[in-house]
C-alpha cells in the first residue's frame, strides 16, 4: 500500500499558490491543476525538447528557480525535485515554506503513484485517479500487441545505455523489446563502448535526437559504424521518455510500431 506522508488530509484546503521548480512536477500541475492555482512553473516547462506540455505551459508565469524570486511569488506549495538545486529548497525550508520533493521515476508504476500523489497534493484526487485508470487501461492494451522481440540498444551521449531498472528500459520492456543491457549486466544502466555495441550486434540502436550545435559528449552517437550499420534509429519525442506523465505511453506506442515496423522486414 503506497502511503502519501504529505497528503491533503480530509477537509484541508487546496493549496491556492502553486510553484513548480522541476520539469516533471510542471508537467503534473500542469496535468493536473486547477489552472487558477498555479503560480510558477520552471522555465523548462516551455521547452519542446524537454517538455511534452510546452505549449500549455506558455500560459504560465516561469520561475528563475531562486529562492528568492519564489518567495515573492507568495506561494503556500513548492514542488521540486530531488535535484533541484540544494540551496534553494533548503532556503525554501528554513523561511517555513512547504516544499514536497518528488524523486525521478524508474517505472511505469512509479508514474502512476506520482500522479496519484499529486492529484491529492493539490486536491484534486478524482482527476488523478481518472487518468491513472486511463493509463492502466492504455498500457494494458498496448502490452498485448502481439509480434516478435528485437534486441535494441539504447545509445546515449559518452557511450552510456539504459538497463531494465531505469525508465527508458521500462518503456521498452512494456513495448516487448528486447533491451541488450541485459546481456551486459548492466540493469541500471551505464558504460557500454562502442566496440562492446557493435560486438553485441543488436538489431536496433536507439538514440536521441540531436540537440544542434557541437558537443564532444554527443560526438559519438554521429560516428560512421553507427551510422552506415542501417541499425540507427532516432527516437522521435524525448520529451515523451522523461516524466511521469501520460506521454510515456505514446513512447510505448511508438516503440511497438518500431517493433511491428522490423518484424515485417525479416
Amino acid at each position: 500500500m503506497i502511503v502519501f506522508a504529505a497528503a491533503c488530509s480530509a477537509g484541508a484546503e487546496p493549496p491556492r499558490r502553486v510553484v513548480s521548480l522541476n520539469l516533471c512536477t510542471d508537467q503534473l500541475v500542469l496535468m493536473l491543476a486547477d489552472p487558477g492555482q498555479i503560480a510558477s512553473l520552471s522555465a523548462l516547462a516551455s521547452d519542446p525538447r524537454s517538455s511534452g506540455m510546452a505549449d500549455r505551459a506558455r500560459a504560465f508565469p516561469a520561475n528563475n528557480g531562486s529562492a528568492e524570486s519564489v518567495v515573492l511569488q507568495q506561494p503556500d506549495l513548492i514542488l521540486a525535485g530531488t535535484w533541484t538545486t540544494r540551496a534553494t529548497v533548503d532556503m525554501l525550508k528554513r523561511l517555513g515554506h512547504r516544499v514536497e520533493i518528488f524523486a525521478p521515476i524508474n517505472t511505469l508504476e512509479e508514474a502512476r503513484a506520482n500522479i496519484l500523489r499529486m492529484g491529492n497534493l493539490l486536491g484534486r484526487s478524482p482527476q488523478a485517479q481518472e487518468i491513472v485508470q486511463d493509463f492502466d487501461a492504455r498500457l494494458a492494451a498496448l502490452r498485448a500487441t502481439p509480434g516478435r522481440s528485437p534486441r535494441v540498444a539504447l545509445y546515449y551521449a559518452l557511450g552510456s545505455t539504459a538497463g531494465r531498472d531505469t525508465l527508458p528500459g521500462d518503456i521498452l520492456a512494456a513495448a516487448g523489446l528486447s533491451n541488450i543491457a541485459e546481456e551486459k549486466g548492466l540493469p541500471f544502466g551505464g558504460a557500454l563502448p562502442l566496440e562492446e555495441l557493435i560486438l553485441a550486434d543488436p538489431d536496433l540502436i536507439l538514440i536521441g535526437r540531436p540537440y544542434g550545435g557541437h558537443a564532444r559528449a554527443t560526438e559519438l552517437l554521429s560516428h560512421p559504424v553507427l551510422k552506415d550499420s542501417g541499425k540507427l534509429h532516432i527516437i522521435p519525442d524525448g520529451a515523451a521518455w522523461t516524466c511521469e506523465t501520460p506521454y510515456l505511453l505514446d513512447a510505448v506506442a511508438d516503440m511497438i510500431t518500431l517493433r511491428q515496423n522490423w518484424s515485417a522486414r525479416q
